[in-house]
């Protein structure tokens, strides 16, 4: 090969290999449309320190709900110095009895446990069913995509904490997705085998409709 074309593709190859380090980071800018490789980027002479500060964590979740349980996310919307840095964090508080359900999301998940003791688990592509019980300073994986749960198995609420490797994980909860829209409760019948009294409490319960 010419020489003057090897010294082009290398020329050409070293700005794509660093395309990662162009900038030091990229808060959010919400006055612009997000985009696939997330939003747009804020002026970096217009930030403080507190902009890379974030203490929802902190403090307990509402967990007066159906679950009781409740999940504070630390993730590009609520927290915008996470966008493009690819993780994302957020806090578990389950009740007694609470629960977070069965839900997914398109990367993985890191959870440790601070208080309390939590049954959880994923299932496999295969429908194996992968749960344990943690303990306080436990942690467990959760794949990318694969169905997950928790569920506080004590007798004291249970604290945890959970990481993902993306500040936009998406989430969806598989009760959600099916009872909080408009899918006809005969068609959720045929792909459930759940009776229509059923559905319609769902869907009473989520706020669905049809």
């Amino acid at each position: 090969m010419d020489a003057h074309i090897i010294i082009f593709l290398l020329v050409l190859l070293v700005p794509l290999s660093s395309a990662t380090s162009v900038v030091d980071f990229c808060v959010a800018d919400f006055n612009f449309p997000v985009g696939p490789a997330g939003y747009s980027c804020r002026n970096p002479a217009n930030l403080t320190v507190d902009d890379f500060v974030f203490s929802g964590l902190g403090v307990p979740g509402n967990t007066s709900n159906i679950f009781n349980s409740s999940a504070f996310l630390a993730i590009d919307v609520t927290f915008p110095a996470l966008n493009g840095l690819g993780l994302s964090m957020a806090r578990l508080d389950l009740d007694v009895g609470g629960t977070i359900p069965v839900h997914s999301h398109r990367v993985s998940e890191v959870i440790i446990v601070i208080e309390g003791t939590i049954i959880a688990g994923f299932i496999g592509s295969d429908n194996t069913a992968y749960y344990k019980t943690l303990n306080r300073g436990d942690i467990m994986i959760f794949p990318q995509t694969l169905l997950h749960f928790q569920v506080n198995i004590g007798d004291s609420p249970a604290l945890a904490f959970v990481a993902l490797n993306s500040a936009s994980p998406g989430f969806q909860t598989t009760t959600f997705a099916l009872a909080a829209n408009d899918l006809p409760t005969d068609i959720i019948q045929k792909i459930t085998l759940l009776d229509a009294g059923q559905v319609r409490k769902l869907k009473t319960i989520f706020g669905g409709t049809n």
